[in-house]
């Protein structure tokens, strides 16, 4: 710093004494930004604000301090990154930014239209904006409107790739010889590949989500494979919901609902394949299931069930149906609730109770 001369000295006094200012300035932008992305829908890995180290705006001063008449001169002395999961997020929140804040278009910058055709580098978003008076407005701090911040805009594997590169290359001073600069780049470009495939197969599944969907709702579910994704859009459409009515009726009882995901290891392991599969599954035992849970509530005063009682007793009366016994009923309730000797309890009970019912017969 004492290399300073006396112009750029002078910069380095004015940031001192306005670091009160900067400060607030500081929390102020983060909570801002925090809100523009909140009520914009936008999920983030991380918002994160700096003011610049004083020693790192001397090396700055020292470097280009001709630049600049005084501190609000230097553009980045407070600075804010926002962190995104995937490279078309970073799109979506320059739009927000360019909506939100007032941007210096002569300082900002977008580092990925400046690459080589023949060499790889982070890329990043760059805006040099303003708060605009619309946003916040103190007459007592006019400062915060006059102030300008960098703001950078990248993924999460640009945000490492930037910190290693930094890390690597600028940490020692010493230059990095030729081979090294090469492996360097190699690495880069794999990164971008790796964070553009995950863009991309991100917006494949959505799009394979939007047609099991599509197909759930025109109802062509021998198309559907059953899996995780498809399975919970079918439970979107509660396709339990008037077994489980005709359940609650029995005691006029009122259906809280649980979660149903579990149930699809056990619909497979019935060997449910498709979506259709587990809808004929129900139509051939919802009257023995409701047969069951009537004659399981007929003696009781329990006014509030699970919403999993419909889907439950039809896999009790399948295993059942197949020759499972008490033995495939305690493998069920391990599934549902985990393994434990409970389990086998439950299971003994069960099948006591359905050795009243009819379809035991069929067993």
């Amino acid at each position: 710093m004492d290399t300073l001369d006396l112009h750029n000295q002078l910069i380095l006094d004015e940031y001192d004494a306005c670091m009160p200012v900067l400060q607030r300035f500081e929390r102020v932008l983060h909570h801002i930004l925090s809100d523009v992305l909140d009520k914009n829908g936008l999920a983030v890995i991380a918002v994160t604000t700096r003011i610049k180290q004083k020693d790192s705006l001397a090396g700055k001063l020292a470097a280009k301090g001709h630049k600049y008449s005084s501190l609000t001169d230097v553009t980045d002395v407070v600075g804010a990154r926002i962190i995104t999961f995937y490279t078309d997020e970073v799109d979506r929140i320059a739009a927000v930014t360019e909506q939100s804040f007032d941007i210096d278009w002569e300082n900002s910058v977008d580092k990925r239209r400046l690459h080589d055709l023949d060499s790889f580098g982070y890329n990043s978003l760059h805006y040099i904006c303003r708060l605009p008076r619309t946003m916040i407005y103190d007459a007592d701090c006019p400062q915060l409107n006059e102030m300008r911040f960098e703001l950078q805009i990248r993924t999460n594997l640009q945000h490492a790739w930037a910190s290693l590169n930094h890390d690597i290359g600028y940490k020692t001073g010493v230059e990095i010889p030729h081979e090294y600069v090469r492996q360097i780049n190699r690495l880069a470009g794999m990164l971008e590949m790796v964070d553009d495939e995950f863009s991309r197969i991100r917006t494949e599944i959505n799009d394979y989500r939007r047609r099991v969907q599509q197909l759930v709702q025109n109802d062509k579910l021998e198309d559907v494979l059953l899996d995780g994704d498809t399975f919970n859009s079918f439970l979107q459409v509660r396709p339990f919901e008037k077994l489980n009515r005709r359940i609650a009726a029995i005691n006029q009882a009122e259906i809280r609902e649980v979660p149903l995901g579990g149930y699809l290891k056990v619909l497979i392991a019935l060997g449910c394949r498709t979506l259709d599969d587990v809808v004929q599954l129900s139509k051939k035992y919802s009257e023995d299931a409701y047969a069951l849970a009537r004659y399981q509530l007929g003696n009781t005063d329990l006014d509030i069930i699970a919403s999993s009682v419909g889907i439950q007793n039809i896999c009790i009366v399948c295993i059942l149906e197949q020759g499972g016994g008490k033995i495939g009923l305690t493998r069920l309730f391990n599934a549902l609730n985990g393994e434990g000797p409970q389990n086998a309890l439950l299971a003994e009970q069960t099948y006591k109770q359905a050795l009243n019912m009819p379809f035991m017969s069929r067993s």
